[in-house]
């Protein structure tokens, strides 16, 4: 009943109000799926990589799925590396399904032997679509169910494409790093029944690495990476603050979520496990809002990393140094 009347929100919610804006879905391993988070982490690393993400907020309300695969690769010849991103936003058990391809490109420019910039620039097909078949409120009666020709007008497309352009910054040392990022710089317009618009999406991001001497580790197994990433889109604003402790091959990350009204709304857990080339991570987002964790049973969060082996080139070319989650 609960996953119905969400259904029946939605609808309501499109087919009733003049604009409508639409948000983003948003992953807590940010890193693991960097460019989702930032197009100008393409090619970042020396080698070719492949990323698999999987969220799923609100598994008790079935109301968020989302899917993303990537690929990037540095190329020598033009001075920066190109990436390739697929997402899949299922939204209501499947009423509400938005599918986007981009590619994008970012230039490396080293300022200095300390810092390096990159820009990175993303083009978009979004494709989002919602479910004809959907069974409206007035269709049901309380005892046989749906059997009762709905009143809502159908003859509205259930399709809609647009093109959409993003961009970003980021500049990194071998200790620190910080980035920028612009989503949908044209707002493309959006919609089935009224306009809708996609809000630029704003993200700032900071990090650094501190490496800890402790016994019994050799230099460089053990060290902590304080984050902060900050998101705005139209009157949505949010918070993540944490740190990660790298210990050899173990990753443990420790977030919490908030609007700047400071409230908070998740406490993240992550365990990640890197490697040679592979890395892997499971996390979980435990609401901690009034929405409560036993009415949402939180999020669940799963990526997958592959690095595969190039032959590498002694030039000035320096990875980040950001988290693997």
């Amino acid at each position: 009943m609960i996953k119905h009347f969400l259904k029946v929100f939605i609808v309501f919610f499109l087919g009733s109000v003049t604009v409508a804006n639409a948000q983003d879905p948003q992953f807590s391993q940010f890193y693991a799926n960097s460019l989702y988070l930032n197009p100008a982490f393409a090619g970042s690393d020396i080698c070719p990589r492949a990323t698999l993400n999987y969220r799923n907020q609100w598994p008790a309300l079935d109301t968020y799925v989302t899917y993303s695969a990537s690929f990037d690769q540095r190329v020598d010849v033009l001075q920066g590396g190109v990436g390739l991103l697929v997402t899949s936003d299922i939204q209501a058990d499947g009423l509400l399904n938005t599918n986007t391809v981009s590619g994008m490109y970012a230039y490396s420019y080293n300022i200095n032997r300390d810092l390096t910039i990159k820009a990175g620039f993303e083009v978009s097909y979004r494709q989002k679509t919602l479910d004809p078949n959907f069974i409206f409120p007035d269709q049901i009666h309380p005892l046989y169910g749906a059997i009762y020709p709905t009143k809502q007008d159908l003859s509205f497309e259930t399709n809609d494409n647009s093109f959409d352009f993003s961009a970003g910054i980021v500049g990194h040392s071998k200790t620190y790093f910080f980035g920028l990022a612009i989503h949908h710089l044209t707002e493309p317009a959006e919609g089935f029944i009224n306009e809708a618009r996609l809000n630029r999406k704003y993200t700032a991001h900071f990090g650094t690495k501190i490496p800890i001497e402790a016994r019994g580790h050799k230099k460089g197994e053990l060290s902590i990476s304080p984050n902060l990433l900050f998101q705005q889109q139209q009157n949505f604003q949010q918070l993540n603050f944490g740190v990660y402790v790298n210990r050899k091959d173990m990753v443990l990350g420790m977030w919490f979520r908030q609007n700047l009204s400071f409230k908070y709304d998740s406490f993240i857990m992550l365990l990640g496990f890197v490697q040679d080339r592979l890395k892997f991570a499971y996390s979980y987002d435990f609401t901690i809002s009034k929405l409560s964790n036993n009415k949402t049973l939180g999020a669940h969060e799963v990526s997958m990393g592959m690095t595969f082996n190039c032959r590498t080139k002694k030039n000035k070319f320096t990875t980040i140094t950001c988290p693997s989650f």
